[in-house]
């Protein structure tokens, strides 16, 4: 009989100022803010086997879900990405949370490739600004080493951050217990301290 592993999926929205022309996120941001220009990505996230995920920072988890960007359109989906927690760097103390959807706009390919920089040093971590920020660039082409087309900065804002602990689900737990040690482990490594105010049990 094959091992059953309890996993997570969940779903997660963030947008902000975006702007075509730009390469730089920070950049892309101001240019976005100043034309009125978003970009919103809608992701639906599957770690199939938690433990595994955890214990390994190269272990991908799967993702999917669709962009609207109003220059390009609504709804474009997106069938195909990268999603990694806690990525190490060349940085002592600084770690990345991978996001990276594929999709088309008028039969053409692009790839949408951002990073949350999550550090940690002796006067602790700004949990909430390093989860919530998606420093975001746009490729044209099918993955990340096509030239960049576009950049802006996403956020994730108080109410869609309540949102996103509503859609958490456990896979595959073998018991209520695994269950519940399963949703803990996650949502403390996804989310650290802020886990304790945003929890399902918190909102109860």
């Amino acid at each position: 009989m094959t091992e059953q592993h309890a996993g997570i999926t969940f779903s997660e929205t963030m947008a902000g100022p975006f702007a075509l022309g730009e390469s730089d996120p920070s950049a892309g941001e101001a240019a976005g803010k100043q034309s009125g220009t978003t970009l919103a990505m809608h992701a639906a996230i599957e770690i199939p086997d938690l433990d595994r995920f955890v214990a390994d920072p190269s272990h991908d988890g799967r993702i999917a879900g669709h962009i609207d960007f109003p220059p390009f359109g609504e709804g474009m989906r997106a069938e195909r990405g990268v999603f990694r927690l806690f990525s190490p760097t060349d940085e002592k103390g600084l770690t990345r949370m991978i996001y990276e959807l594929a999709f088309e706009h008028k039969g053409q390919p692009y790839y949408l490739a951002g990073y949350k920089e999550v550090r940690n040093d002796r006067h602790g971590t700004d949990l909430w600004s390093d989860t919530t920020t998606l420093l975001t660039r746009l490729h044209s082409g099918r993955d990340s080493r096509g030239p960049v087309a576009g950049a802006g900065v996403l956020r994730l804002g108080v109410p869609d951050l309540g949102r996103l602990t509503t859609t958490i689900r456990v896979t595959n737990a073998a018991s209520p217990a695994d269950q519940v040690r399963a949703l803990a482990t996650f949502g403390r490594f996804f989310m650290g301290s802020l886990w304790d105010t945003y929890s399902p049990e918190a909102q109860v």
